[in-house]
């Protein structure tokens, strides 16, 4: 079968495709301890999950407007008051199956064959890949642990170019856990904003996994307000991922194109799953900080038994739920040539599923999720250092 250009210039993610190589390993019956997945371990919240059982029983369970229904749209508006201070009404607002969807109606919404959309490295797997679907062409900007994997104002700045037409980052940052703080934004903000036509996604899906206090976001300058698109949702920050919804914050222009793109792909997000997401968009913040509290002491945990493998370095994050160790030390030792390589080698002989952090745009770091128990954390740490030691 002949496949068209646009399929076969992207590719799996590798997040999905380790996840596959440590279910098949455990599947024959070998103990492993996968750390590839970027999802909670927890269950989702009970009010949220009454709300869509409510919502099956009163059989809502039509067709809602293709953005989402208004009363839930109206609902994001408060949480992005409440939360971020944003002042987006529920006509800038778009529900999507899921943040990835979101983030797709808007790059082919706004870039063009060829256009450059800027993407600080490391960087969640697939930006690339859309930017790519849409015709564009990803610039890439290194960062290093060093810097806290944060990419500069002036790094931006030196990137810019004539085709420039946006900036893709998250923060709180996967696959680092980096969080930008409000000085770090202003001085993206002040490099970005005289770029009249240059847009922003603003990934902020770990908005409350943030262990640094309040979330930062550069929507929140007015040079940038019009500017930026807020990327969102609940998969991360209440343990929703399955229920697959997230939303924009945007212009109402932008907000329109991206509704009538979605219209002829997918139409609304299932109508249960937008009760849920409502419930989710109403709830104190303060309900899902026992989760949040969970992840500070995991790190905790797993950052002291890092530092105490021989050659790794790691930074100290301060959100989401991931490290990125430096691993090049590794690199040459015992055949290994790459990330995918050392990822290989410690599902085989550790029996510990990463990912490579080639996947990530840094073939010299792999990404380690910390979404597991303490028990689990522990006993990996231990097959990784064991493992890695055995490398001459």
């Amino acid at each position: 079968m002949k496949l068209s250009e646009r399929i076969n210039n992207i590719t799996e993610p590798q997040t999905i495709g380790m996840a596959r190589k440590a279910r098949e390993l455990k599947e024959k019956g070998i103990d492993v301890i996968s750390l590839s997945l970027g999802e909670p371990d927890f269950n989702t919240p009970e009010p949220i999950k009454i709300a869509a059982k409510k919502a099956i029983d009163e059989n809502f369970s039509h067709y809602t407007a293709v953005a989402g229904y208004l009363e839930l749209r109206q609902a994001i508006s408060r949480k992005f008051k409440r939360d971020n201070n944003l002042d987006f009404a529920a006509d800038q607002i778009v529900v999507s199956t899921g943040a990835k969807q979101s983030i797709a109606n808007v790059m082919l919404c706004i870039v063009n064959p060829g256009e450059e959309v800027l993407v600080p490295a490391p960087y969640w797997v697939t930006y690339i890949e859309l930017v790519k679907l849409a015709g564009g062409i990803p610039v890439v900007i290194p960062t290093t642990v060093e810097n806290n994997f944060k990419v500069t104002a002036e790094q931006i700045k030196n990137a810019i170019t004539s085709k420039t037409r946006a900036i893709i980052f998250s923060s709180p940052c996967n696959p680092t856990g980096s969080v930008y703080t409000k000085g770090e934004l202003k001085s993206l903000a002040d490099v970005i904003a005289p770029h009249k036509e240059m847009y922003v996604l603003s990934d902020e899906i770990y908005e409350h996994i943030n262990f640094v206090g309040k979330h930062e976001s550069i929507a929140q300058f007015p040079e940038m307000k019009e500017r930026t698109i807020v990327i969102n949702g609940a998969s991360k920050g209440f343990a929703m991922t399955g229920w697959r919804v997230g939303y924009i914050g945007a212009t109402k222009e932008l907000a329109q194109a991206c509704d009538k793109i979605q219209g002829q792909f997918t139409s609304a997000t299932c109508s249960i799953g937008q009760k849920a997401m409502h419930a989710a968009a109403d709830m104190e913040i303060s309900s899902i900080q026992p989760m949040c509290d969970a992840f500070r002491k995991r790190r905790d945990i797993v950052y002291k038994l890092l530092k105490e493998i021989p050659g790794l370095k790691v930074n100290y994050p301060d959100g989401a739920f991931y490290f990125f160790p430096d691993i090049s030390y590794y690199i040459g030792k015992g055949g290994i040539k790459n990330s995918t390589d050392l990822c290989m080698y410690l599902l085989d002989k550790g029996h510990v599923g990463l990912v490579p952090g080639d996947a990530f745009g840094d073939d010299n770091h792999i990404r380690i999720s910390y979404a597991a128990s303490e028990e689990k954390l522990i006993e990996a740490m231990k097959r990784i250092k064991n493992a890695l030691a055995e490398l001459k």
